[in-house]
């Protein structure tokens, strides 16, 4: 576990910067120097192409850290990089040349409720590619188990971007319009610097000659697309739907309260970038023994950080909603249950990992595809009668379905479970805090208030878990810094 932790801790502090970054973005300059219509519509956008990404990318960033460490030799090692390239292309032109000949019908059938979609719908088209290639990018140096660098890009490079596009439409360098071209920009920069680092760790040299074993790489590819596609219906399709069925402010709404939420995710964000590549090495090479240690270390490793991150927010809410416009204040409640959601994501560890780089990754996507099928269903029922709350409801209902599934499937197919007994014992910490703190409010300013009951809530956990020793990696982290 040692480059997973030190490269886990490098990923997180860069995640959290960039969370830190968004935060600002999302909570105070996107809801003051734009209007609500304008925020939902880039919410949209970017939600929308992030739900076609898997598809354009023709789940090459998968296959590429499947496959890589199976091929031995300089030669094969090309061929693979050179397809990888390429093949997003299949993808990407074909269901370019469709939108232009079906745009009317498009545009008629997204613009039904939100009239303003419709000049922007091919920035949809546009984002989906960049996203698809940046991901070909990290994945690329994934595989070289470099990942910091591509976690800076896709975590903190484009948010600052924003940051100096927001201030320059406040100062009215830029109006609201153009904000919109300029963030997209910002996503083509961010690949050509992805590109130019990938192509320094690992020089692509074309090779077209044919792999050996080819069918099973457009196979998995072509599977995969799905899988890739069930995990971002599942966490986009509800911001896509809301501004289908209601007005778009909603979707900048559901976005703060998402976001707030979407923090609890971060270390399993991060530890992810490193444990992928590892759980398919160990895979292809049988390594049973290890890849349970690596389950089982990774998810107690994330349930305790994530536990304690859930925690702050969930307990400084009302404090946090305090700060921002009333108008966005009817998000609690999303919070609350996305951020559950996201605690549960946690616990499964490298879960997703070990699935979609073993042999058993076919039935996992059946699993999936009928899981998307209820997520719709979920969110065109909850949605007209609910608004944001039905799409929480929704979300995290298909989540927990389609975790909980995920283990049972680890669970008979390879004879292992994420939990151990110190999973309960972290769920009985978490429970004790919430019950201690829930009610105890300062009487200061907000800011105040969630610094103060924060830094107690922290040192009160973290105590705890060393104490009790909850954790192997965590109690060593604390051990380096309390020798500083």
């Amino acid at each position: 576990m040692g480059i997973v932790v030190s490269q886990s801790i490098k990923n997180t502090i860069a995640t959290y910067i960039g969370f830190i970054i968004g935060g600002i973005n999302v909570l105070f300059l996107f809801t003051n120097f734009l209007s609500d219509a304008y925020f939902g519509l880039i919410q949209y956008i970017f939600s929308t192409a992030a739900i076609m990404m898997p598809l354009m990318a023709f789940g090459v960033h998968n296959t590429l850290v499947k496959f890589y460490s199976s091929f031995k030799t300089r030669q094969s090692q090309h061929s693979l990089l050179t397809l990888m390239l390429i093949m997003p292309l299949f993808m990407a032109i074909p269901i370019g040349l469709l939108g232009y000949v079906c745009f009317d019908s498009i545009s008629v059938w997204l613009t039904s409720e939100n009239k303003i979609i419709k000049d922007y719908i091919w920035l949809i088209y546009v984002s989906a590619i960049l996203f698809a290639y940046f991901e070909v990018f990290y994945a690329w140096s994934k595989v070289q188990m470099r990942t910091v660098f591509g976690n800076f890009m896709k975590e903190i490079f484009h948010r600052m971007c924003t940051t100096v596009l927001l201030f320059a439409l406040y100062l009215e360098w830029l109006t609201a319009v153009q904000l919109v071209y300029a963030l997209v920009l910002v996503h083509l920069v961010r690949v050509m610097v992805m590109a130019l680092y990938a192509f320094s760790l690992k020089l692509p040299v074309i090779n077209l000659k044919k792999l050996p074993n080819i069918a099973s790489i457009l196979k998995y590819s072509a599977l995969i697309i799905i899988a890739g596609s069930i995990a971002n219906v599942i966490l986009e399709i509800d911001k896509f739907m809301i501004g289908h069925y209601i007005k778009i402010e909603n979707v900048a709404y559901y976005a703060v309260a998402i976001y707030i939420a979407s923090v609890v995710g971060v270390p399993s964000r991060a530890m992810h970038q490193i444990t992928s590549p590892l759980t398919a090495k160990l895979l292809n090479e049988k390594n049973k023994v290890e890849l349970k240690l690596l389950y089982q270390k990774s998810s107690l490793t994330l349930f305790v950080v994530s536990g304690l991150i859930f925690l702050l927010i969930v307990l400084n809410i009302n404090e946090l909603y305090e700060l921002i416009p009333e108008k966005f204040s009817g998000g609690i409640v999303v919070v609350f249950l996305i951020g559950l959601a996201k605690l549960f994501d946690n616990v499964l560890g490298n879960n997703n990992a070990i699935l979609f780089n073993s042999d058993h990754y076919r039935m996992v996507l059946v699993l999936g595809f009928g899981l998307v099928i209820i997520t719709i269903i979920l969110n065109a029922i909850f949605i007209p009668k609910y608004g944001t709350i039905g799409a929480a409801y929704a979300t995290f209902f298909s989540i927990v379905l389609y975790n909980s599934c995920k283990i049972i499937f680890v669970k008979r197919w390879f004879k292992m479970v994420p939990f151990t007994g110190n999973t309960f014992k972290v769920s009985m910490l978490m429970v004790m805090v919430f019950g201690l703190f829930y009610f105890w409010d300062f009487i200061f300013h907000p800011i105040i208030n969630i610094l103060l009951k924060s830094a107690i809530i922290s040192v009160l956990y973290l105590c705890l878990v060393y104490y009790f020793k909850l954790s192997v990696d965590i109690t060593s982290i604390i051990k380096k810094f309390l020798r500083l």
